[in-house]
């Protein structure tokens, strides 16, 4: 132990040393920090939290170090706006991350990829054949099924309490496996300890800070014990995306239709691809879309029917809208959707309220200059969309829930206005953006129209707690129960 404290005294002095040479130029403003780790013991269990806090005092465009690793903390509209389409050539690419190292195939996933000819190939052919609009349609019939099988199984119990955050994360995992792999799964197919908690681990392993992040020459050494618990996850997970890879090969022929794992193949077969494209790189994306497609859409929608329940005058106006639209003789169909303005407004505002990924972080392919800041290549630049989204410069009473902020406005979630960015902005925006937002939107709108709900044990809607768990996807801390009383004739 005295030897890594001695190696670590050896390298901050060496970086203190050369950092005194860069800090004839002008950096952006921030806390001080300390010897070493600089300004990691200012962050708790919620950083986007903590940084929004620390912008208050410092702006907008923030310096921090983190370790070894420089960081600008970006917290407002217009500095996210220069970071994602002024200067969005120099800012796309990703930090090296040991959590997507281990699961993800040394980052050959599209989100975590580096900038470069072999990222933009690759999101070009996730955008072509994965995430086009014809693919996504060519599901419809599989969404309204599965949504109807969850309406069924909350009908079928009337007025039982019901962890509704369950039910939402079952429905998200059954669409996502359908659409990956053409088929559900049950929890041992994973693994023994159930394939929603392998999930779960894996959400909550890359949200855990680690040492070697920061402290680059400590990934080895792994103090922490989150190397060889991420080794153990990636065994499990390639295991079970060669068991399905193996299971396509063996079946091609006989299916009609075809899901992700299908179309992959054809890509691979075909040789058609600007790279080398192998069984790897199909696991990465598989990995991809699992994880980020399972958290993210179901985080969501349990945040937007969390303020639903705090607000019941918003409800009641939501539904009455739904009657008039859609009618009480049947559920909503994904053709309605566009025609339901309130609907829109409130998922909008419940993603602006709660951001689901609410830090995300980029990576400088060189230096530059933004606002007369100097920013070294290789500093991480970390959007804080959570500071972003309630930054009371931007949003009257940012910390209230309140759809009807939107009334006459033209601002969108689709990254084209910097102060409302739930699926970001830019080249790394992301690319299942269309396909999120009618999940969303369908499975809001179906609860809220079927069913009335209360909350249990004659809790009052203000006593409804919003307490975050930080991850890849920032859920609710605890699960969401709630008694539906099905309304439909």
């Amino acid at each position: 132990m005295a030897f890594i404290w001695a190696t670590l005294v050896v390298i901050f002095v060496v970086y203190t040393l050369l950092n005194n040479i860069h800090n004839r130029k002008r950096y952006p403003p921030g806390p001080k920090g300390l010897p070493i780790i600089g300004h990691l013991h200012l962050l708790g269990k919620n950083p986007h939290r903590d940084l929004q806090k620390l912008a208050k005092t410092h702006g907008p465009f923030m310096y921090v170090r983190l370790g070894l690793v420089p960081t600008i903390v970006v917290s407002s509209a217009g500095a996210a706006e220069k970071v994602l389409k002024t200067y969005d050539h120099i800012f796309a690419s990703r930090p090296h991350m040991e959590a997507s190292y281990y699961l993800a195939y040394e980052q050959k996933n599209l989100i975590s990829a580096r900038h470069g000819p072999y990222w933009r190939n690759m999101r070009k052919l996730c955008t072509q054949h994965l995430l086009s609009n014809q693919k996504i349609n060519s599901f419809q019939s599989m969404r309204r099924e599965q949504v109807e099988l969850m309406i069924k199984s909350l009908k079928n119990d009337d007025r039982a309490v019901f962890d509704v955050s369950a039910k939402i994360s079952s429905l998200s995992a059954d669409l996502t496996c359908l659409m990956v792999f053409g088929k559900k799964y049950m929890d041992e197919d994973l693994d023994k300890r159930g394939f929603k908690a392998v999930v779960k681990e894996v959400e909550h392993l890359s949200a855990t800070p680690n040492l070697g992040d920061f402290f680059p020459f400590l990934g080895v050494i792994d103090l922490q014990g989150l190397t060889r618990r991420l080794k153990d996850l990636a065994k499990v997970f390639d295991e079970f995306l060669e068991k399905m890879i193996d299971e396509h090969v063996q079946s091609r022929d006989q299916k009609q239709s075809k899901d992700f794992v299908d179309t992959m193949l054809d890509i691979m077969q075909s040789r058609e691809t600007e790279f080398q494209f192998d069984r790897n790189h199909i696991k990465a994306i598989l990995f991809d879309m699992l994880i980020a497609a399972m958290g993210t859409s179901a985080t969501a929608v349990e945040w937007t029917l969390t303020e639903l329940l705090r607000h019941p005058h918003v409800m009641k106006k939501l539904q009455k809208e739904l009657e008039e639209v859609v009618g009480l003789e049947r559920m909503v169909k994904e053709s309605d959707l566009e025609k339901l303005n309130y609907l829109n407004m409130v998922v909008k505002e419940g993603m602006r309220l709660h951001s689901v990924a609410p830090l995300i972080p980029h990576e400088s392919i060189k230096d530059c200059v933004v606002d007369n800041f100097h920013i070294k290549k290789g500093s991480r630049i970390m959007l804080n969309y959570y500071a972003i989204q309630r930054d009371p410069n931007i949003w009257p009473e940012p910390e209230n829930f309140f759809p009807e902020r939107f009334v006459g406005s033209s601002i969108d979630m689709r990254g084209r206005d910097f102060q409302l960015l739930p699926f970001g902005s830019g080249r790394r925006s992301c690319p299942a953006m269309p396909l999120g937002i009618i999940i969303v939107h369908l499975v809001v709108a179906q609860l809220v129209h079927c069913f009335d709900w209360e909350l249990p044990n004659g809790m009052q809607p203000c006593e409804l707690d919003v307490e975050e768990h930080f991850g890849l996807a920032t859920s609710r801390a605890n699960p969401l129960m709630a008694i539906p009383t099905y309304r439909l004739n």
